[in-house]
């Protein structure tokens, strides 16, 4: 699952830029590139639970908020990190993963549609317990 994100050192500057532009300033500086993508995944998820809690609640400014949020994790910090020139299949596939999931969410929006808010978290939630899974101090 490495090769399918950019090297230790392109990935870190990407990751650690997405992360310092959305706001979340603490652990990124001495976080590892492992950690950052983690960060990614778990911002992700709290975006788009915070997207159905606001819709829930009606609160339509809020809810565009979180979910374009998500979207820029995704785009910006998930997407962007992938490595498709050297990451092979499993990179491409992440990549059409993550459009995916961009279109889901913008169509959620539009739609205040919370059934495709859980599809969205549905489809990232395994990634990010892979992704845990496989950290360096765990194995």
């Amino acid at each position: 699952m490495f090769a399918a994100y950019a090297s230790p050192g392109n990935a870190r500057q990407a990751f650690a830029s997405t992360y310092r532009t959305m706001g979340v300033e603490t652990g990124v500086a001495a976080a590892s590139p492992h950690k950052l993508v983690q960060m990614l995944f778990d911002g992700y998820l709290d975006a788009v639970s915070r997207a159905r809690g606001a819709m829930r609640q009606r609160d339509y400014a809020a809810k565009g908020r979180a979910i374009v949020h998500a979207v820029r994790i995704i785009n910006e910090g998930l997407r962007a990190g992938l490595n498709l020139r050297d990451g092979g299949h499993l990179a491409a596939d992440l990549h059409e993963l993550y459009a995916y999931v961009t279109l889901r969410l913008t169509q959620a929006n539009l739609n205040n549609d919370e059934a495709m808010l859980d599809e969205c978290a549905r489809l990232i939630q395994p990634l990010r317990d892979a992704w845990v899974a496989i950290a360096p101090d765990r194995l």
